[in-house]
């Protein structure tokens, strides 16, 4: 779920609103993630993001940057 407002004074009420949405169509879903629209909390689940090819971006991550330096937002972590 992403959701949009302009006014700060609603932030709890549309976060609200989004929060109750998303689990009312968790049924329907089919489980993926977008990378993108992941918030801070849901970093568990990078790998569920990028499937199949998550174990081939660790390999790489490890290769071209093992100290983590491109490490904001949802992060590929080097194991």
């Amino acid at each position: 779920m992403h959701g949009r407002w302009d006014s700060p004074s609603k932030d709890g009420h549309c976060i609200e609103w989004c929060r109750e949405l998303f689990d009312a169509t968790t049924q329907y879903a089919t489980g993926g993630v977008y990378v993108n629209f992941m918030t801070e909390e849901e970093g568990a689940r990078v790998a569920e993001a990028y499937g199949d090819s998550y174990k081939r971006l660790v390999d790489l991550k490890k290769k071209y940057d093992p100290s983590n330096m491109l490490r904001l937002n949802q992060n590929i972590k080097p194991e």
